[in-house]
């Protein structure tokens, strides 16, 4: 058991290690901006996240009808 619970432990150390291995060494270095709304690809497309989409889908319009609640 224990075994099984060290090789699991040293292969995740291993694979989080191997992962920052840019970020640690460059200067400046940073994880990539993997946002939908910065791929140019998607903007290409008019992609854009969800976040955004609720954010201005929850702006009141200043052309919107008011109702009247009974």
């Amino acid at each position: 058991m224990w075994k099984t619970f060290l090789t699991v432990i040293l292969f995740l150390l291993a694979a989080v290690v191997l992962l920052s291995v840019s970020i640690l060494l460059k200067k400046n270095g940073k994880f990539p901006n993997i946002h939908v709304g910065s791929n140019p690809a998607m903007r290409k497309h008019k992609i854009g996240c969800v976040e955004s989409q609720d954010k201005q889908a929850q702006i009141i319009s200043p052309l919107a009808v008011n109702e009247k609640s009974k």
